[in-house]
């Protein structure tokens, strides 16, 4: 306990909790105090100035990440036929119809990200109670229900990153590894608030992209200025 304490301590030396700092200055500062045992995740942070309550205030997209997220993504595809096949052929870990509906039914979950095709949501729907709190529900809003299996499954597994607000009004995503080096951190990042920029809701009103701020699994948080992140908008 004491050494991890030692840790975080040192992590947090030479940060000013309340400095804005640019964009390529916040990821250095985490990636050289990323000193965990085992590739931290990169994760980035954004305050919105929306209340998610609200319909026309939600804001929800996917964004395929340039240089892919560095972890290893299962993906579910519900397909039948030669449809079930392509998702297999596009290297999809799980593919089925009703007996994947049964096997998630009796409790297991063990994929990160759903696909369907479109004749399959009837089926699908009888799993929104299941999926649905866990973000895992296809949704053509994101790319996950769709005819074209093969591309969903290679965006999936290359890099895309699903987004939704949370009711605090926060978005978050992983972003990479520490093991990345800082300019493909810095793409990705810029990559996934370029995508919440452009899914800003109509209901939005004032300041959208409020705060954000970065951070590894196991390190202290850096505040970034939103400005630095302009090259993203441009």
């Amino acid at each position: 306990m004491a050494k991890s304490g030692k840790r975080i301590r040192n992590a947090r030396e030479g940060i000013d909790r309340e400095h804005l700092y640019g964009l390529d200055e916040a990821v250095e500062m985490i990636k050289s105090r990323a000193s965990a045992k085992f590739d931290e995740t990169i994760e980035v942070a954004m305050n919105l100035g929306v209340d998610p309550r609200h319909a026309d205030q939600m804001v929800r997209g996917v964004v395929n990440l340039p240089n892919g997220t560095g972890r290893t993504v299962r993906v579910a595809v519900f397909a039948r036929g030669d449809k079930a096949e392509e998702a297999k052929a596009a290297g999809a870990d799980i593919v089925g119809a009703e007996d994947l509906v049964e096997q998630i039914q009796g409790g297991k979950i063990d994929f990160d990200r759903c696909i369907a095709t479109p004749d399959m949501m009837g089926l699908v729907g009888r799993l929104g109670k299941v999926l649905g709190p866990r973000g895992l529900m296809p949704n053509p809003r994101v790319g996950t229900v769709t005819p074209d299996v093969t591309a969903a499954v290679k965006a999936s597994k290359g890099g895309a990153v699903e987004f939704r607000v949370e009711k605090a009004g926060i978005v978050h995503a992983g972003v990479g590894k520490a093991s990345f080096d800082l300019k493909a951190i810095t793409e990705n990042i810029r990559a996934f608030a370029d995508a919440v920029i452009k899914a800003k809701p109509s209901g939005a009103k004032g300041n959208y992209v409020q705060r954000v701020a970065v951070t590894s699994t196991m390190g202290p948080g850096v505040k970034i200025d939103p400005s630095s992140l302009n090259q993203a908008s441009a």
